[in-house]
C-alpha cells in the first residue's frame, strides 16, 4: 500500500471521556474491519490508554507507528493494520 493509500485509508476514534477498556476495545473493532496497512488514529483521555495502547498493539500484532500528548489530558494513538 502506497503512502498515499495509507493516508486515505487513514480513520480515525474519537475515544474521548472513554474509560478502560473501551477505547482499545472499540480501535481492535475497526481495525478488524480495516485492510493491511491501513491507519487508524485514536484520541483518548484516559490516562489508561498511555499504558494500554503499545500493549494492545504488542500482543495484537499492529503496529504502535505513533503516541503522544498533544495537549494535557489528551493522548493520541496512530496504529497500522498489520
Amino acid at each position: 500500500m502506497s503512502e498515499a493509500e495509507r493516508q486515505a485509508a487513514t480513520r480515525q476514534l474519537d475515544a474521548r471521556h472513554l474509560a478502560c477498556p473501551l477505547p482499545v476495545l472499540r480501535a481492535r473493532k475497526l481495525l478488524q474491519g480495516m485492510a493491511a496497512g491501513a491507519r487508524l488514529e485514536v484520541l483518548a483521555t484516559d490516562p489508561a490508554a498511555r499504558r494500554d495502547f503499545p500493549d494492545f498493539a504488542e500482543t495484537s500484532g499492529h503496529l504502535l507507528l505513533e503516541a503522544s500528548e498533544p495537549e494535557p489530558g489528551l493522548f493520541r494513538f496512530l496504529l497500522e493494520r498489520c
